[in-house]
């Protein structure tokens, strides 16, 4: 069966069960070096920045080095990195296409992304690759060569891929999003993604399809309804929040922060604690009816952009990707406020918390905490942009290599302090 026929909501579910990941584990993983490799969507370092805090909070004790290399206008055939006749391009089959990409991609990758030793690998190519029009076949085959010969020449060097399809445009016009001729190309050019990353065994993330929905979604509340910010092409903070939402639940990235269960109403000579995930309770005290423990999590929950908090209404990330869970049985008083750390963070209902809630929801110290790494993760991505582009391919002067490098490195020592996770003292106060 040709599987481009099923769909591209059914290719996920094809390529989740195919493609390496059944055993549920995450595409980063401990020690990895990981390049973001794209077009300018990728420079705008934004769904990269939010991808990498992510992994950063919810793996403290993982070591991890980031890199973005995404370049504006550029395509699979990497025309930004090396210069390529694509009339001629466009118009080669079999060696001939052959030669062609392998020269141009290996040179670009050679360049930009090989000097990283790279472990773990994401490739975001497709809008510019579809030349904002109508589908066109000889531009797809360039674009599926070029995506494969990515593809080939870094699982050699030992590093996992992670195939990327482009995400739909989202214009003002009064044609559905679905109907959009360019919008049909890049749906195409999903399809033929997804055969490059079947016959490689690689990682396929369908950014377009759920994408598509929520943009479909939006406007049939509301029909001038725009749901990424910024333009057509480049969505702001919240279209990219809904990007790295999409992008990690397909890598198979965790759901749970911490979640811990305390029951007060167990007798003296048994632990009040029922459970603890990912989390450690000590010194549980109920006095006067005022319940308090200390709780030491294991990592911090996935800070969302104070620019993007519009996202959380649109998908549920919160349910997919940032569980941060309290739930507290056996309280006699109606209702209870609770502080961490002496400062209120909100009040809750007796049954509220016997059912559970979910601190991502309200301000806490791990909430502004992970804020603080994504704040540095920003500032480290900005000072290696710097470096790669405006010094390093410039031929600047030394100098300012040494002094970058040296900023980069202290900013992710930053980094890797920030993100460890600190103990805190909870206290449930009856109103």
């Amino acid at each position: 069966m040709n599987m481009r026929t099923l769909g591209i909501g059914c290719l996920v579910l094809v390529g989740v069960l195919a493609f390496g990941q059944p055993e549920k584990d995450f595409f980063f993983k401990n020690n990895d070096s990981v390049v973001f490799l794209g077009d300018s969507i990728t420079q705008q370092k934004l769904y990269t920045t939010y991808i990498e805090a992510y992994t950063l909070t919810r793996f403290p004790d993982h070591r991890f080095c980031f890199r973005n290399v995404g370049w504006g206008g550029d395509t699979a055939w990497l025309r930004q990195r090396f210069k390529t006749d694509e009339k001629a391009l466009f118009s080669a089959t079999g060696a001939v296409l052959d030669e062609m990409v392998e020269k141009a991609v290996r040179a670009g990758l050679k360049r930009d992304v090989l000097p990283h030793k790279p472990t773990a690998v994401t490739v975001k190519f497709g809008m510019n690759d579809h030349a904002y029009q109508a589908f066109r076949e000889d531009i797809c085959r360039a674009y599926v060569r070029s995506q494969g010969e990515i593809v080939d020449t870094l699982m050699k060097e030992g590093a996992r891929v992670a195939l990327i399809t482009p995400q739909p445009i989202e214009d003002k016009s009064p044609v559905e999003h679905d109907k959009n001729v360019k919008n049909q190309s890049l749906h195409k050019f999903s399809a033929a993604l997804y055969d490059v990353a079947a016959a490689r065994n690689a990682w396929f993330v369908n950014l377009f399809e759920p994408y598509m929905k929520l943009m479909l979604t939006a406007r049939a509340a509301k029909p001038d309804a725009m749901i990424g910010g910024g333009d057509a092409v480049h969505p702001g903070p919240v279209g990219h929040t809904l990007m790295a939402w999409i992008i990690l639940k397909q890598l198979q990235a965790p759901m749970l922060v911490s979640c811990c269960e305390v029951d007060v109403s167990r007798w003296f000579f048994l632990s009040k604690i029922k459970r603890q995930r990912n989390c450690t309770l000590s010194d549980v005290q109920v006095r006067d009816g005022v319940v308090s423990f200390d709780r030491l999590d294991h990592a911090l929950p996935m800070p969302i952009d104070t620019r993007a908090t519009a996202a959380l209404s649109l998908a549920p990330i919160t349910d997919d990707l940032n569980r941060y869970k309290l739930k507290v049985e056996g309280l006699k008083a109606a209702n209870y406020a609770l502080t961490i750390d002496g400062l209120h963070v909100a009040d809750f209902s007796r049954e509220d918390l016997a059912r559970g809630v979910d601190l991502v929801n309200y301000s806490t110290p791990n909430s502004a905490q992970a804020l603080q790494v994504l704040d540095l993760v920003f500032k480290k991505n900005d000072a290696y942009f710097e470096r790669w582009r405006k010094v390093q391919l410039a031929n600047g002067p030394a100098e300012k290599m040494a002094e970058l490098d040296l900023r980069i490195a202290d900013l992710e020592a930053q980094i890797d302090v920030a993100r460890k996770p600190k103990p805190h003292r909870f206290e449930l106060t009856p109103l």
